[in-house]
């Protein structure tokens, strides 16, 4: 399974790629919203884990553009620290899978929403 993870800050993205190649997952990175977008679009991942925080792009901006140009992309979870009822619902109605905030979720339970959410088809 191919994860591609998109997130700005080097520990957070090592202590996950960590994680999820740990899992078995094989994991790729992007520290901003337009190369994430860019990896995206070349195709080939089971999940994308995107933050929403993001320079260059932030992560609702990558998720609109990938609806506006009707990009085929697979599922993608928000993984933030923004958790403002305000932003989930935007996250979700911009068409993500998920959206986990990072404090309340460990590792491990990321790594069971992946699994979920991959084995679902979602």
């Amino acid at each position: 399974m191919n994860i591609l993870l998109i997130d700005d800050d080097p520990l957070i993205a090592d202590m996950y790629a960590l994680k999820l190649k740990g899992a078995g997952f094989s994991v790729d990175t992007a520290a901003d919203g337009k190369k994430g977008l860019e990896k995206i679009k070349q195709g080939g991942w089971d999940v994308v884990l995107l933050d929403v925080v993001l320079p260059v792009m932030d992560g609702f901006e990558v998720l609109k553009k990938l609806s506006e140009e009707d990009a085929a992309h697979p599922p993608i979870i928000l993984l933030t620290n923004l958790g403002q009822k305000e932003d989930v619902e935007k996250g979700l109605k911009l068409g993500a899978a998920d959206y986990l905030i990072k404090a309340n979720f460990t590792p491990s339970e990321v790594i069971a929403k992946v699994n979920k959410i991959v084995n679902s088809g979602k």
